[in-house]
């Protein structure tokens, strides 16, 4: 297993469309371990492979409080979202230091293969719906950031690029 590096916005990588897997084998189970030891380092509750510059259908997430129940979403798709909505504050792990109120669906159910191939539907509330909502967000090209004002996300890309600039010299 091995930390990946993630991407940081503004990257015009967090842009990218991702593709559907084509078959879960040993590639996509390793890059399932190396994306779980790189959201559990970073202190984060989910991560998509787009996030690490690999532009495939997938999702890591685990929203438990023991970070003990990890979740897999290979080729996810939303098959229902509730007509609730929730503005609820959003953090990123590929926008550091960040947090603002994104509204979402209160709940979902989704369509995806797990580690091992199989197709399975989950049906999320709370947390881990908001989760799966904004992680399939990345997987679509587009981060938290773009559902605020033009002058709120001009404000976070410019102090980002300060940091990043500050981190190389």
């Amino acid at each position: 297993m091995a930390l990946l590096p993630i991407l940081c916005y503004p990257d015009p990588r967090l842009h990218k469309v991702a593709q559907p897997v084509a078959a879960v084998d040993d590639r996509v189970r390793a890059l399932l371990d190396d994306m779980f030891e790189t959201m559990y380092d970073a202190q984060g509750i989910g991560l998509a492979a787009t996030q690490v510059d690999v532009h495939e259908r997938i999702i890591t997430m685990d929203v438990s409080e023991d970070r003990d129940t990890p979740v897999v979403l290979i080729n996810p798709e939303i098959l229902w979202a509730s007509e609730d909505k929730q503005v609820g504050e959003e953090g990123c792990l590929s926008v550091p230091g960040i947090y603002d109120g994104v509204e979402r669906s209160t709940a979902v159910r989704v369509r995806a293969l797990d580690a091992q191939g199989q197709s399975r539907e989950i049906e999320a509330e709370g947390l881990m719906a908001i989760c799966i909502q904004h992680e399939m967000d990345h997987l679509l090209g587009k981060v938290f950031v773009e559902y605020l004002s033009p002058l709120k996300r001009n404000r976070i890309k410019t102090k980002l690029v300060k940091q990043q600039q500050r981190a190389r010299a």
